[in-house]
């Protein structure tokens, strides 16, 4: 009798936010704002990896928790307004050889009686299996098994604005911490409110009693989405070696990345 000494899934599918996409997949932007009337817009995928890949492109609605993981919707809550019945968007997929680029072209379709405010879909690329990882292997002393393959999927968000959106947010509830390894953390929540989510780079800053101010953390490419009105962050903290964060004030700042315009968002201290 054929024995089956090894077995495993023939693929597992992990998905990221783009900013966090692997790395033989390259998407610019990380993610597509339609306002006013701008009706089309392209984004970028290229294949750094050194071999054939190919991607299926999909819309999916994706739910942001207080902490920034995010989940399928699978019915939209209260004020989750979704975006996927208004974009269109070419090609469905693509196999791209190593170092070779597609641009993805997104186009939004309003209808006449669309209500005011901010619209959300992403933009789902998996990787798709290549033949050889669902063949099966057999050897020569009569072992079956199956070549593992490990997919990755990278999503960006695709944010439509209908009419007149606005929004403000605070930094709030500051508090400094220590990790699970015992490097200092900045625990704070981001409060937003209004029509509209919020994206950002959040840096902080240390100025001792007796000193110049110097940048000891950074969290790039955070964004607290409609309709959650709070997002709790943690920020890791790298203060120069012999700097203790004693006697001394924090500073946090939340400012649009440049290419948004740079506007400073919201900020605030602590005294240590």
């Amino acid at each position: 009798m054929t024995s089956i000494s090894r077995f495993t899934l023939c693929a597992l599918l992990f998905m990221l936010p783009a900013g966090q996409a692997l790395a033989q997949l390259m998407l610019y932007p990380t993610r597509v704002v339609f306002e006013g009337n701008q009706r089309s817009a392209q984004l970028e995928l290229i294949n750094n990896g050194s071999e054939t890949a190919t991607y299926r492109i999909t819309l999916v609605n994706r739910r942001m928790s207080e902490t920034g993981e995010f989940s399928d919707v699978a019915e939209p809550l209260a004020g989750e307004q979704l975006a996927d019945n208004l974009l269109q968007y070419s090609p469905r997929q693509v196999t791209l050889e190593p170092g070779a680029g597609q641009a993805v072209r997104i186009m939004v379709r309003k209808p006449a009686d669309l209500v005011a405010g901010e619209y959300r879909s992403h933009l789902l690329f998996a990787q798709q299996p290549e033949i050889s990882g669902i063949r099966s292997i057999e050897s020569g002393a009569g072992e079956i098994g199956i070549q593992l393959t490990a997919l990755v999927g990278a999503s960006v968000p695709v944010i439509v604005r209908h009419g007149a959106t606005d929004a403000n947010v605070a930094l709030t509830q500051l508090q400094l911490q220590r990790s699970s390894s015992g490097l200092p953390l900045l625990a704070l929540q981001m409060q937003r409110n209004g029509t509209q989510s919020v994206f950002g780079d959040l840096t902080v800053s240390f100025t001792p009693r007796s000193g110049a101010e110097q940048v000891i953390g950074r969290a790039n490419g955070v964004a607290v989405y409609t309709p959650n009105p709070l997002r709790r962050a943690g920020i890791a903290l790298q203060p120069p070696s012999g700097l203790p964060l004693s006697n001394g004030t924090l500073r946090v700042t939340y400012q649009e990345q440049a290419e948004d315009g740079g506007r400073l968002l919201a900020e605030a201290e602590l005294s240590l």
